[in-house]
């Protein structure tokens, strides 16, 4: 049984922006900004991780100390968010879109706050996990919003609009970062943590203006039996659950990597060829980062554009192969700053639209009553898989050879690309409650 696709409030189906109605656009904007403040919480700590937790170890000389510790601080970030989008997901299921989309605000808006606070590396690590709890959560409430309230032909191009979401928030992270450091005193990089607030003023909004999608309200009604988790492990249901967190946590391990890794090689590149003024190396840094993710944009609408031509499936396994292609590319032979930073990885910046797919594709694979449970499992368990790999990383880098533990990420990526070979089929949603 195919659900209903969303329509004008007189019955026609919207077939143009002039067609939608004013609780589309509030859904919609609510999940986009959700997103825009999620990528700004996600890099916030990626872009002061190095100055940071030096400082937080009372600026030691033991590099191996400082790289171990930032890879148990994004692992406990890893590992919160899937245990968010786990929880989270759950909640959404049982209590309403609106009302979780909420709370995860709350959640995440707050604890990045008391980042700013942290006295010790682990305090932060503690901090970071709990906002991630709700960064996790985000994700599959805004997509299963998005998903129940607009036309299902715009999915594909919808998921590129959500992503950028996310991707103006890490430009404006990276943009914020790298203009209020200069102005501050030396050693204030946690102060930048103080801007995650904002966001917390959003969930008086939505809970004024956003209400709950009519195919959640019909299924809550119709059901007096609520799906468990278990449901996710039987039947047809099962497959969909084993191979779709299989390609999460293949594709996010790779992604994961080299988001968080890369920043600190190009800064280990600078630092060595003792030609780069001190003061110069972190606007670089942020420069280049700021680069990957500018063209990331073009990439969320290029990985829509081949959904929308060839299908979810066969767009996914494309991007995945040249996101593999971009990081080997990178790493496979020893580059310098410039051919790094402006060209090849950005290349891998462009192929991370394919995280943008996820968003529509994922949701509707689940019946109702298990939307945002199954979405946010298999999506966001994925990243216990990457919080896992960025600790090996933490153990690899103390042989000070970033380059060749980077390397890897491409390995995985190729392997991600492979198991979306498997994904389940586009098709029509599964409407039914349970």
């Amino acid at each position: 049984m195919i659900s209903p696709t969303p329509s004008t409030s007189d019955g026609r189906t919207a077939t143009t922006l002039r067609d939608i109605t004013p609780q589309q656009w509030k859904s919609g904007l609510a999940a986009w900004l959700g997103w825009t403040f999620d990528g700004l919480e996600l890099h916030l700590y990626t872009l002061v991780a190095g100055p940071l937790v030096l400082q937080l170890l009372n600026y030691t000389t033991d590099g191996a100390a400082v790289n171990e510790k930032k890879a148990y601080i994004q692992a406990a970030f890893l590992i919160g968010w899937a245990l968010g989008g786990a929880f989270f997901g759950r909640l959404g299921d049982r209590i309403g879109r609106s009302h979780t989309l909420a709370l995860t605000v709350l959640t995440y808006a707050l604890c990045t706050g008391l980042c700013a606070t942290a006295q010790t590396w682990w305090q932060l690590m503690l901090f970071r996990f709990v906002a991630a709890l709700g960064i996790g959560g985000e994700w599959a409430v805004g997509a299963s919003l998005l998903a129940e309230t607009w036309p299902r032909d715009w999915r594909p191009w919808l998921a590129a609009i959500l992503q950028s979401g996310v991707n103006i928030g890490i430009l404006i992270a990276a943009a914020l970062v790298g203009g209020l450091l200069p102005l501050l005193p030396a050693h204030s990089e946690r102060y930048v943590f103080l801007i995650g607030v904002l966001p917390a003023l959003f969930v008086f909004w939505i809970r004024r203006q956003v209400p709950e999608p009519e195919a959640w309200q019909r299924a809550d009604s119709a059901t007096t039996a609520k799906p468990g988790i278990r449901q996710l492990f039987r039947g047809d249901i099962a497959r969909t659950t084993g191979i779709t967190t299989l390609v999460c946590a293949l594709s996010l391990s790779a992604w994961w990597l080299f988001t968080f890794w890369h920043p600190q090689h190009l800064r280990a590149l600078l630092e060595q060829d003792g030609q780069t003024p001190k003061d110069r190396i972190t606007p670089l840094v942020t420069g280049a980062f700021f680069t990957v993710i500018a063209v990331s944009i073009a990439g969320n609408f290029a990985a829509s554009w081949l959904a929308q031509r060839f299908g979810n499936v066969r767009a996914i396994v494309v991007c995945f192969l040249g996101l593999g292609v971009g990081m080997v590319g990178a790493f496979a032979v020893p580059r310098d700053f410039a051919a790094l930073a402006w060209f090849w990885c950005p290349l891998v910046g462009f192929f991370s639209g394919v995280f943008g797919l996820f968003t529509m594709y994922l949701p509707p694979l689940f019946p109702v009553l298990l939307r945002t449970t199954g979405a946010g499992f298999c999506y966001n368990i994925g990243r216990l898989a990457a919080a896992g790999a960025t600790i090996v990383f933490g153990w690899l880098a103390p042989v000070k050879d970033l380059r060749s533990a980077l390397l890897w990420s491409g390995a995985i990526a190729f392997a991600a690309a492979l198991s979306a070979c498997w994904l389940p089929k586009d098709g029509a949603d599964s409407s039914n409650p349970v």
